[in-house]
């Protein structure tokens, strides 16, 4: 089984690379400008992923949060494609915050959460283990619910 906290780490290094620190090179046309940054977050990746990955509840929402606003920034709500979950980034923003931008998601979105298929989402709905929203689509609190529950060995 991979190491969860390498794979997220890893992703996180080329995130900002891509995102954050590509861009600026090619601004300031120099990858000098930007190399000292570039060790600085091959450094702070791996700081980041433990602190998400860690015991600290309220500093491990508080990094999540501050990577999805620099890595994702923008004026709209944060509503990445459903494959976007099953990324290390993805899984644990999941276990920890949630979807950060509402209170309910498509069967489809709670099911790329989950990891599992639509159906499996509406089963887990019809058995009262996910609440269905109103509006319609699953609340986003019973789906974190069902993480901490998985994450803990009870299915």
């Amino acid at each position: 089984m991979p190491d969860e906290r390498a794979e997220l780490t890893e992703e996180l290094r080329r995130l900002v690379t891509a995102r954050l620190l590509d861009p600026l090179s090619i601004l300031l046309e120099s990858d000098a400008a930007t190399a000292e940054l570039q060790r600085q977050v091959e450094q702070d990746a791996a700081k980041w992923a433990a602190t998400m990955l860690g015991s600290d509840e309220q500093a491990a929402v508080h990094t999540c949060a501050r990577v999805l606003a620099a890595l994702f920034p923008g004026d709209g709500p944060f509503d990445p494609p459903d494959r976007w979950w099953r990324t290390p980034l993805g899984r644990v923003v999941a276990r920890r915050i949630g979807h950060p931008g509402t209170d309910h998601v498509s069967f489809s979105t709670a099911g790329a959460i989950l990891g599992i298929t639509r159906q499996g989402v509406h089963d887990l709905v019809g058995r009262g283990k996910l609440d269905r929203h109103p509006d319609g689509g699953v609340r986003t609190t019973s789906i974190r619910a069902r993480l901490a529950q998985i994450s803990g060995g009870t299915r």
